[in-house]
């Protein structure tokens, strides 16, 4: 049985999983409108990923017999001038995201919740992913600079990014 204080937790970072899904999305619009569609599609599949995320959560919350509680959003930046910036702010964000499941883990095992301790394994794996990723494009395009061309390639590979849904995931987006 889930306590009331790490239900409480687990639900508020699941509106936060909600908000980094809104924030991805707002990334895929400005770099379509930067003529940048293979990195509107990586950021698109990096929303998909997040509603996963935060319907992971979802379904844990239901499972443990909790009601969730959505939280009012934050509106999210909708203007970025390069690419560069938008994977630098992804890095910044994922790390925030990487503190909270961390802390999240740490408070179950404070309170000796096993169930919720292996839930948030995935999670704490996830996120070494997501950082890494994150890092290997801003080391590319750092690379290239303002090189239009290593940018449309990087765009390019971008582009071939797909969405796979994780494990245990009950609700597609």
């Amino acid at each position: 049985m889930i306590s009331k204080k790490m239900a409480d937790a687990i639900n508020k970072h699941m509106n936060l999983e909600l908000h980094s899904a809104h924030l991805y999305l707002s990334m895929s619009s400005c770099a379509n409108a930067l003529g940048l569609k293979g990195a509107a599609t990586w950021f698109s599949v990096q929303y998909r990923e997040e509603m996963a995320h935060f319907f992971k959560f979802y379904t844990y919350l239901i499972d443990q017999g909790e009601n969730i509680e959505l939280l009012a959003g934050k509106a999210v930046p909708n203007q970025y001038k390069t690419l560069l910036e938008m994977v630098e702010k992804t890095l910044v964000h994922e790390q925030l995201i990487t503190k909270c499941i961390n802390d999240l883990s740490e408070q179950a095992v404070k309170e000796k919740d096993h169930a919720t301790q292996i839930f948030l394994q995935w999670f704490v794996t996830e996120q070494i992913e997501e950082e890494n990723n994150d890092r290997d494009l801003i080391a590319k395009l750092k690379m290239v600079g303002d090189n239009g061309y290593g940018i449309l390639m990087i765009d390019a590979e971008m582009g071939q990014r797909v969405f796979t849904p994780p494990p245990g995931t009950t609700v597609m987006i």
